[in-house]
C-alpha cells in the first residue's frame, strides 16, 4: 500500500457563545475555554451567577463535534495527540478572530479561564500570543508539556495565576496533581496560588464567583 497524508489550507468558520452584554458598566471580561464533551453555549451556565451588569463572558467553541453515548447528545473536543501542532495553530487563529470581533477594551479586568481540556488551549494561546490578562485560571486540567517559564515571562508583575482542582477528581489523582502543581510553580513562580476543593471533576461555581467578589 502506497498511501500518503497531505495537507491543504482552506477557509472555515466556527461559532462561539457569549453571556451578558459588553457595556460601559462592564468591569470584567472572561475568556472561558470548556472541557471535552461540552458545547460553549452550555458551558456558560457555570457563569450565570456572576453579576450580569459587571461581567461579560466569551466562550469559544471547540471545533471537533461528536455524539456522546448513550443519549447521543453533541459534545466537542479541542485537540488530540494526532497532528497537535496544526490543530493548535488553527485554534490560535480562531481565538484571534474571536477577540478581534469582540474588541475588548484594553483597560478592562480580563480573566482567561480554562477548565479540563480547555486548560491546554488557553495556556497555549497565551504563550503564543503573549496576551496580557489580570488573572489566569487553571481549573482541573493538565499543563502542556512543551511550555516553559520563558513563555510566560511577558506577564505583568501583578497578574494572578490560580490553579484549582477537586480532591476526588477521577482524572487527576494525588500524584498527578502534585506534578501539575510543581509545573505551575515552575512556569509562573510567585504569581501562582493553588486551591483544592472537596469534589470530583466538576466546575466549581463557588470558586468562579469568588474570583471577582
Amino acid at each position: 500500500m502506497n498511501s500518503q497524508e497531505k495537507e491543504i489550507t482552506y477557509k472555515t468558520s466556527n461559532s462561539y457563545s457569549t453571556l451578558n452584554t459588553l457595556t460601559n458598566q462592564t468591569k470584567t471580561v472572561w475568556l472561558v475555554c470548556h472541557g471535552m464533551g461540552y458545547m460553549s453555549r452550555y458551558f456558560l451556565r457555570y457563569f450565570k451567577y456572576l453579576n450580569p451588569e459587571e461581567n461579560y463572558i466569551i466562550a469559544p467553541q471547540a471545533p471537533s463535534k461528536y455524539y456522546i453515548q448513550p443519549r447521543m447528545h453533541v459534545g466537542a473536543n479541542w485537540l488530540t495527540r494526532d497532528n497537535t501542532a496544526a490543530g493548535t495553530e488553527n485554534i490560535v487563529n480562531y481565538f484571534d478572530a474571536v477577540l478581534e470581533a469582540e474588541n475588548i477594551p484594553a483597560e478592562i479586568n480580563f480573566i482567561v479561564f480554562g477548565y479540563s481540556q480547555g486548560v491546554s488551549v488557553a495556556l497555549r494561546y497565551l504563550a503564543k500570543r503573549q496576551l496580557q490578562c489580570n488573572q489566569i485560571v487553571i481549573h482541573s486540567g493538565g499543563i502542556p508539556k512543551e511550555l516553559i517559564p520563558k513563555d510566560f515571562a511577558y506577564l505583568a508583575k501583578d497578574t494572578k495565576v490560580k490553579l484549582v482542582y477537586g480532591t476526588e477528581d477521577e482524572y487527576l489523582d494525588e500524584n498527578r496533581m502534585q506534578l501539575e502543581s510543581e509545573r505551575a510553580k515552575d512556569l509562573f513562580g510567585d504569581k501562582i496560588s493553588i486551591t483544592s476543593f472537596n469534589g470530583k471533576h466538576v466546575v466549581n461555581v463557588d470558586f468562579i464567583n469568588n474570583l471577582v467578589s
